[in-house]
C-alpha cells in the first residue's frame, strides 16, 4: 500500500532528509530496554551512509546495540515558510570496534557535549530513512507553546513569532489546548 499523504502534509525526497540530516546536529534517539521504549537527545553526524554518535557506557548504549534496532529522528520549523517538517531513521546500530574504522571516526569532528569522556562510538546503519513537511495552516499563530517569542514583525504584517535560543531543538512546555 503506498503511502498517500494528507493534505498539506509533503514526503521528502530521500536526498531532502539527508540534506536536513546533514544541516542539524541535534537529534532524539529511540531505543527498546527491557521491553519498553526510551529516548535521548544526542548529538551526531552523519558518516559512511550512516550517522554516528559517542557515548559512554550505560543505558543508551546498552539499549543502542543489544537491541539493534533503533529509531532516530530530527524536526524543525520554518516561520518564513510556515512550514514544519521531520525526519526519521529506522535502522540497525553497532559499536565502532573495528580498528581502523575506529580510527577514522575518531577524527571526526563530534565531541561530546558535556564534561565526561564519551568514549564508545556507535553507528547507525538505515533501513529506512523518510520525511514530511508540514504546511501550518493559516489561522493557527505560531506561540509560546512551542517556543517562540513575541516580535514586532506582527506590526509590519509579518510573523508575529520568532525562535527562542534552542528552540529549534526543543518545542517547550507540554500543554493541553482545547480542543
Amino acid at each position: 500500500m503506498e503511502n498517500v499523504p494528507h493534505p498539506g502534509i509533503e514526503i521528502l525526497e530521500n536526498a531532502e532528509c539527508w540534506d536536513l540530516l546533514r544541516e542539524h546536529q541535534v537529534g532524539r534517539l529511540a531505543v527498546d530496554i527491557a521491553g519498553r521504549p526510551d529516548i535521548f537527545p544526542i548529538n551526531y553526524l552523519v558518516h559512511g551512509g550512516g550517522i554516528l554518535f559517542r557515548t559512554a557506557p550505560g543505558t543508551k548504549l546498552a539499549g543502542a546495540i543489544l537491541g539493534r534496532h533503533v529509531a532516530f529522528e530530527i524536526d524543525g520549523y520554518q516561520p518564513d515558510e510556515r512550514t514544519a517538517w521531520s525526519v526519521v531513521l529506522k535502522g540497525i546500530a553497532h559499536e565502532v570496534e573495528d580498528m581502523f574504522e575506529r580510527f577514522q571516526v575518531e577524527d571526526e569532528p563530534l565531541f561530546p557535549w558535556v564534561a565526561f569522556p564519551k568514549p564508545d562510538f556507535v553507528k547507525v546503519e538505515p533501513e529506512l530513512v523518510t520525511g514530511r513537511r508540514f504546511h501550518v495552516i493559516d489561522d493557527i499563530a505560531p506561540d509560546e507553546s512551542i517556543g517562540w517569542q513575541q516580535t514586532r514583525a506582527a506590526e509590519a504584517g509579518g510573523l508575529a513569532v520568532e525562535p527562542g535560543p534552542g528552540a529549534e531543538y526543543h518545542p517547550g512546555e507540554p500543554r493541553l489546548h482545547a480542543d
